[in-house]
């Protein structure tokens, strides 16, 4: 079997998704505190499996090939506490429709059973890690409903500055960049 992306992040890591990682995905996108934020990730089972094989997998078997000079593609990894092996959550990063560039964004999303531990911010920190010094991107996005407090705070403690309010799909979003001199 070949060797899987990994980002190691501290006391988890993250790693390119898997066709076993369906349900996983499946029940952390169907908690109410991940879909009020994340709405397009809330799927069926047969959706989340479908999207996996077809799309996501795919996706990040696309960024992986043609790092480090990244243009449109999109990486998202699973979220894996090291301890137990568990799927805890997720963050990825790609283009951010409605955004002027440069519109590269990260997201991200925990399960509710393992927020308040700096799991997320370490995953953060990881990812833009790996983005600034492996390839070529040199500003990265996050784009934050105001309401969604723990997120804005995540991103705060990454390096992220605020840039702008911004409306997206009808919804007034926090606007953050950090560019790869700021990197914490």
């Amino acid at each position: 079997m070949k060797e899987l992306f990994t980002i190691d992040c501290g006391e988890i890591i993250l790693r390119e998704f898997l066709t076993e990682d369906a349900e996983a995905i499946y029940q952390l996108t169907s908690q109410p505190e991940v879909y009020e934020f994340l709405p397009d990730w809330r799927s069926t089972k047969e959706q989340r499996a479908e999207w996996l094989k077809n799309y996501e997998i795919p996706d990040n078997k696309k960024f992986i090939e043609a790092s480090p000079e990244i243009t449109n593609e999109f990486l998202k990894l699973g979220m894996i506490l090291k301890e137990t092996n568990e799927f805890i959550g997720f963050c990825n990063t790609g283009i951010k429709e409605g955004l002027n560039e440069p519109n590269r964004e990260i997201a991200y999303a925990v399960s509710k059973r393992y927020r308040n531990r700096g799991y997320t911010t370490q995953a953060v920190q990881g990812l833009i890690r790996y983005l600034f010094e492996n390839t070529n991107v040199k500003h990265v996005n996050a784009v934050i409903l105001p309401q969604n407090t723990a997120s804005n705070k995540v991103i705060k403690k990454c390096g992220f500055a605020f840039c702008e309010e911004i409306e997206l799909e009808g919804q007034l979003h926090y606007r953050y960049i950090l560019k790869n001199e700021g990197i914490k």
